[in-house]
């Protein structure tokens, strides 16, 4: 069993995908921190607050909210909040790592592409056709082998 299970984790797929798991969750915190670092804060400042997810709208209990309270604090005071800011930062937080991803992919497959020569393509080859029954024939022939025509070159 100990033999079987070696010749399985150590096939040359499962190693692949062990590194790419790896990488890929190293990617995710290179993505995330882009996000959330560099692009968040300045959508904040579209939206004039310090923090997407802070923007809410209080349903019900607005006397128990106090100046300067989250969304959090609020319904933690028992007042109903609808917090949209949130929805929005994730909807931004989408977009952006769908379009990073899509950008890194985009520059991966080309320099995959730079170091490939492009193929030649070969001259199409035109058959060579009888004048007299339309069979493909050799180029070489003198005869047509279908219906024994002679041919002109």
């Amino acid at each position: 069993m100990w033999s079987e299970f070696k010749k399985f984790a150590f096939k040359g797929n499962v190693m692949d995908m062990a590194v790419g798991v790896m990488i890929g969750a190293a990617f995710g915190s290179i993505v995330t921190s882009v996000v959330n670092d560099l692009f968040m804060p300045l959508f904040g400042l579209v939206f004039n607050a310090s923090s997407l997810s802070s923007l809410f709208i209080v349903l019900k209990g607005g006397g128990l909210i106090t100046e300067g309270m989250t969304a959090a604090d609020a319904t933690a005071a028992g007042a109903t909040v609808l917090s949209y800011g949130q929805f929005i930062a994730a909807v931004i937080n989408f977009l952006l790592i769908a379009l990073i991803i899509f950008i890194i992919v985009k520059l991966i497959n080309k320099l995959k592409d730079i170091g490939k020569k492009k193929e030649e393509a070969e001259p199409v080859h035109e058959p060579r056709l009888c004048p007299f029954c339309k069979t493909e024939i050799h180029d070489d022939a003198t005869r047509c082998p279908h219906c024994t025509s002679e041919l002109t070159k």
